[in-house]
């Protein structure tokens, strides 16, 4: 992998694919919702058209499909489903845990940087067994919302990140899996890692991300950014 613009002091990591298997559980949420609203889509659609992407994205595109608002309380109502379903069905990705533990070991900062809400990130983690680890480095896309500004594929929000470390961009390395992720970091000026357990990842490399496939993996490949050999 090519190495670094400048030195690495940041560790940025998405958090559903990445440090919690959720995709899955959101896909099935967002398909009944717009099921009930008139689209009959699957969550494997769902997930084809949507990982990554903040719920007033799909909102956006919901509308757009069924020629019709969905009214003004949509977003706030499927975060709280999906808020209920994360609170006992949510788990940390294998490896997860242990990528945080090697990050901290090395010295290094690290933070969260998510389109999720911050209650569904709470509920997340918490049942996930991470939110020790995790207090007070959360970034959630909805803190941007009231700013005019947007979640990933804007680079807005990893840059808010790496600011509240007070790191510069070029010195950050972000863990993604999803296309706006990987969008975002690349936008943003980081060296981005993309997470690909499966298939070949031909969009997420094109966007400008690393492939990886094993977060079991993910602490040498970290400890080799810091070193500058990787």
């Amino acid at each position: 992998m090519p190495t670094m613009p400048a030195p690495l002091r940041l560790v940025i990591f998405d958090c559903d694919g990445v440090l919690i298997d959720s995709e899955t559980l959101c896909d099935r949420v967002v398909s009944r919702e717009l099921l009930q609203a008139g689209w009959e889509i699957s969550p494997e659609e769902c997930h084809r058209r949507f990982v990554g992407l903040t719920f007033a994205d799909i909102q956006r595109a919901a509308e757009a499909q069924l020629g019709r608002p969905l009214g003004p309380d949509w977003v706030s109502g499927i975060v709280q489903r999906v808020t209920e379903v994360m609170a006992v069905e949510a788990y940390a990705m294998p490896g997860a845990r242990e990528a945080l533990e090697a990050t901290r070991d090395m010295g290094l900062p690290y933070r969260v940087a998510s389109n999720s809400s911050r209650p569904e990130m709470a509920a997340k983690f918490t049942h996930a067994g991470l939110a020790d680890m995790l207090k007070g480095r959360v970034h959630s896309a909805y803190d941007l919302f009231p700013l005019g500004k947007r979640g990933k594929p804007d680079p807005a929000l990893f840059l808010k990140a790496a600011a509240a470390e007070g790191v510069p961009p070029e010195s950050c390395l972000v863990v993604e899996d999803s296309l706006a992720g990987v969008r975002g970091a690349v936008a943003a000026g980081m060296t981005c890692l993309a997470y690909i357990p499966n298939g070949d990842g031909a969009a997420l490399t094109q966007a400008g991300g690393l492939p990886f496939s094993s977060l079991q993996a993910l602490p040498d490949l970290i400890r080799s950014y810091l070193h500058g050999t990787p």
